[in-house]
């Protein structure tokens, strides 16, 4: 799968920009409206926003090009991550240094980002860990394995964003 990374780039510099300010927006919360907004676009346009492998780990779903995807972010001063005591651990938190690009995804893209935003950015790590554990390509994925993006398609009513009645 060729990946574009500009475009990967622009999607999580946007996110970040979005959600800095929120008290909950830490790395598991990225990730999760991440692998939200790639999969909700998947099934309303059959195609993810940035052709991303996700891999399906203990806690989350993990873009695998994530890592260098931020490091590269850091290099070139969009954003800025640091790593925050709270009372059990350590959070990793993100901060947008620049306006985000977003040349690179559509209008419709940037909907389903939004939207993603709007329902689930509030949401604490735990409760945004829960429930995505329940939506259909997390639960028939094997641990370490690639989320199929195919079964949103068999999603129940809770996570379908798409009106299969037209």
């Amino acid at each position: 799968m060729n990946i574009n990374k500009e475009k990967i780039k622009q999607f999580i510099h946007y996110i970040i920009h979005k959600c800095e300010g929120k008290p909950n927006f830490g790395k598991t919360v990225l990730l999760k409206l991440m692998y939200f907004s790639d999969f909700n676009n998947y099934e309303l346009y059959e195609t993810q926003i940035t052709d991303e492998t996700y891999i399906k780990r203990k806690w989350e779903p993990i873009p695998s090009h994530f890592d260098d995807i931020c490091e590269e972010l850091k290099n070139e001063e969009k954003i800025e991550s640091k790593q925050v005591p709270v009372i059990t651990h350590d959070r990793n938190w993100h901060y947008s240094l620049k306006e985000p690009d977003t040349l690179l995804l559509s209008k419709n893209e940037l909907e389903v980002i939004d939207d993603v935003l709007d329902n689930l950015s509030n949401m604490t790590a735990a409760e945004i860990s829960e429930y995505s554990h329940g939506d259909k390509p997390w639960r028939v994925a094997k641990f370490h394995e690639t989320l199929d993006p195919e079964f949103v398609f068999y999603r129940n009513e809770k996570y379908s964003v798409r009106d299969y009645n037209d």
